[in-house]
């Protein structure tokens, strides 16, 4: 069977996971090495209201997750997360193989974002800054007046 490069997104009850953090984000890690598959990178994502309540929850913490298994094994995943208590909602979706060094990369931190390139402001030409200075002594008149 072919194995794959897979993306994670947990929703995971935010209660749960306060009380034992190590226990509830570790799940999905014994998931997959469960179906023989390998963990490649798994953090947390953020903590943020949820759209509309999830089993009473109003908050939820997102947990991120890049790893490697058989195709065959995802049904089993998905079906240890809809088992689990301390997990909302599951989403799993195949990546390229191309890209999974770059994301994993970006999950942990190391991708370095390119800085923004100075760009350097043109003075303006000598005559719009004369038309503008006249525009404003022709204001100051009529504000005088």
């Amino acid at each position: 069977m072919a194995v794959n490069n897979y993306e994670c997104m947990l929703i995971l009850d935010s209660n749960r996971y306060v009380r034992d953090q190590a226990g509830v984000s570790g799940q999905i890690a014994k998931f997959v090495e469960k179906c023989g598959g390998e963990m490649l990178v798994s953090r947390l994502w953020e903590e943020r209201r949820l759209a509309y309540p999830i089993a009473g929850n109003r908050k939820g913490t997102y947990w991120l997750s890049y790893f490697k298994v058989e195709s065959t094994q995802i049904p089993a995943i998905e079906r240890e997360c809809q088992l689990s208590e301390s997990i909302l909602r599951t989403l799993i979706i195949k990546i390229d193989p191309r890209i999974t060094e770059t994301l994993v990369k970006h999950a942990l931190g190391e991708v370095a974002r390119p800085r923004p390139a100075a760009v350097a402001t043109p003075a303006p030409p000598r005559e719009a800054v004369g038309v503008v200075a006249e525009e404003e002594e022709g204001v100051d008149a009529l504000a005088d007046e």
